[in-house]
C-alpha cells in the first residue's frame, strides 16, 4: 500500500457510530460500571478516546510499538529527559532547537545531568563524545536551522554500543520523508505543532518509541506529571496528518525551487538546503528522507549583519515574519534574535548560525509568487548599498 493511502487509512472509522471522521470526546471523567471497572477509560489525563486514536496514528506511521501525545513540543522533550537519572550525559546535536536547549541547560542541568553538544554529521566526533556515563545521544536531522543531515542508522550503532539510546527529532522531515526507528532509534519525538498540524492553529507534541517497554515507561511519565493533548487539537492533529503526505510533497517542491532561486542570487552568502547538490550532507539526505528534503530552507547574506538581516525578513509580504514552520502560509524568522535567541552567541556561531542567518518555512502558496516575493525583498537590500556604491565610484 502506497504511504498517502497508508496515511488517509491510518485514521479509523468511529466503531460506535460508523463515523469517518474521529469524534472529539470532550470529556474529563468517564462512568465506570463498579470501582475499578470501566471501558478502558476512567480520567481524561491518563488516557482520552480521541487522544488515543492519534497515539495510534503516529505509532504506525513511525513503524513503533507505543505513541504518545503531549500539550506541546517542548512537553514531549520534557517527558523523553524524565528517563533520565541523576548524572546521566547526553552527547546532543551542536545545532540544536532554542526550547530543547534551554530544557537542557536551565531545567536539567542543575539536576546533574551533563550534555555534550557534537557536529552529530561528524561521526568520530559522536563516537568520541559518548562514554560510559552517555544514556541519550540526541538528534534533529535535518538540524534547525543549518538543516544538517545526521547519518541516523550509524549514531545508532554508536549509542546502542554502551547502551545509550537515540533519540530523533523528526519534525522538520515528519514520517513522510524518513522514519527514524526503522533506521535504528529508539525515540522519536515530533513537534507536531509544525507539519502534522500543517496550519498553524495549535500546539502539540508526539513521542514514539520503538520498544513498548519503553513507551510505557513514557506513558506512565506523562500519566504522572500530566502534560497531555486535549481532545480538540489531538482531532486538529489527525485531521493535519490526514493530508500530510500531499502538503509536504509541495511544501518540498517549492522549497527547492526557492533554494535554487536564493543560491543565484548575488546578494546570498550560503544556502543550507539538503535538496541542493551543494549541500555537503545532499546524498545522505536523498537515501535517508526518501527522495524529498523538506519545507525549510535557510540562507546567509553576503554581508554579515545584523542589521541587514533585519531588513530583509521585515520586507517581505508573503513570508510573514513569525515563530514556528510547517504551516500551509509561509513563514520568514530570524533565528539569532528569535528561536534561538536563548543560545549564547559564541553557540550559535560555533553551529553556523550567524547573525545574518535567514530561515524560511516555505508553504503551499505558487511558487512563482513566492519566488517574486523575495526577489523584491532581495532588490530592496541591494539598494541599500547604492548610495555607497555610487559614492566609491565617483571618488
Amino acid at each position: 500500500m502506497q504511504l498517502n493511502t497508508r496515511i488517509i487509512h491510518s485514521v479509523p472509522v468511529d466503531p460506535l457510530t460508523g463515523a469517518v471522521s474521529v469524534p472529539i470526546y470532550q470529556t474529563s471523567t468517564y462512568v465506570q460500571e463498579s470501582p475499578g471497572q470501566n471501558k478502558g477509560f476512567d480520567y481524561s489525563r491518563t488516557n482520552n478516546p480521541t487522544r488515543q486514536v492519534l497515539e495510534g496514528i503516529i505509532a504506525e506511521l513511525e513503524g513503533g510499538a507505543l505513541g504518545c501525545a503531549f500539550s506541546s513540543g517542548l512537553a514531549a522533550v520534557d517527558a523523553v529527559l524524565k528517563l533520565l537519572d541523576k548524572d546521566s550525559e547526553v552527547v546532543a546535536v551542536d545545532d540544536i532547537y532554542g526550547g530543547t536547549f534551554r530544557a537542557f541547560t536551565h531545567i536539567y542541568q542543575k539536576f546533574g545531568v551533563r550534555v555534550n553538544y557534537v557536529d552529530t554529521t561528524n561521526l568520530e566526533e559522536v563516537a568520541a563524545a559518548i562514554g560510559p556515563k552517555t544514556r541519550l545521544v540526541w538528534l534533529e536531522t535535518p538540524t534547525n536551522p543549518t538543516l544538517k543531515v545526521s547519518d541516523i542508522a550509524r549514531v545508532a550503532e554508536l549509542a546502542h554500543k554502551v547502551g545509550a539510546l537515540l533519540v530523533v527529532d523528526n519534525t522538520f522531515a515528519s514520517p513522510v520523508l524518513q522514519r527514524p526507528l526503522e533506521l535504528g532509534a529508539d525515540i522519536v519525538l515530533h513537534s507536531a505543532t509544525k507539519y502534522l498540524g500543517g496550519h498553524s492553529d495549535l500546539i502539540a507534541g508526539l513521542v514514539v518509541t520503538a520498544d513498548r517497554a519503553l513507551g510505557e515507561q513514557i506513558k506512565f511519565i506523562q500519566n504522572a506529571t500530566g502534560a497531555v493533548l486535549g481532545p480538540w487539537d489531538a482531532w486538529l492533529t489527525i485531521r493535519g496528518i490526514e493530508t500530510l503526505d500531499l502538503r509536504v510533497r509541495q511544501h518540498s517542491a517549492n522549497a527547492l525551487e526557492v533554494a535554487r532561486f536564493l543560491e543565484a542570487s548575488p546578494l546570498v552568502d550560503k544556502v543550507f538546503y539538503p535538496g541542493l547538490p551543494s549541500h555537503k550532507n545532499h546524498e545522505l539526505a536523498r537515501r535517508q528522507q526518501n527522495g524529498r528534503f523538506g519545507g525549510v530552507v535557510a540562507f546567509s547574506l553576503k554581508h554579515d549583519s545584523l542589521e541587514e538581516a533585519i531588513a530583509l525578513v521585515t520586507s517581505t509580504k508573503l513570508f510573514k515574519l513569525a515563530e514556528s514552520l510547517g504551516g500551509i502560509k509561509s513563514l520568514v524568522c530570524h533565528p539569532a534574535t528569535m528561536t534561538h535567541k536563548s543560545i549564547p552567541v559564541e553557540n550559535r556561531r560555533r553551529a553556523g548560525v550567524s547573525d545574518s542567518l535567514v530561515r524560511l518555512s516555505v508553504g503551499l502558496e505558487d511558487a512563482a509568487d513566492l519566488l517574486a516575493d523575495l526577489a523584491q525583498a532581495l532588490e530592496a537590500l541591494a539598494k541599500r548599498h547604492q548610495p555607497a556604491e555610487e559614492a566609491l565610484a565617483e571618488y
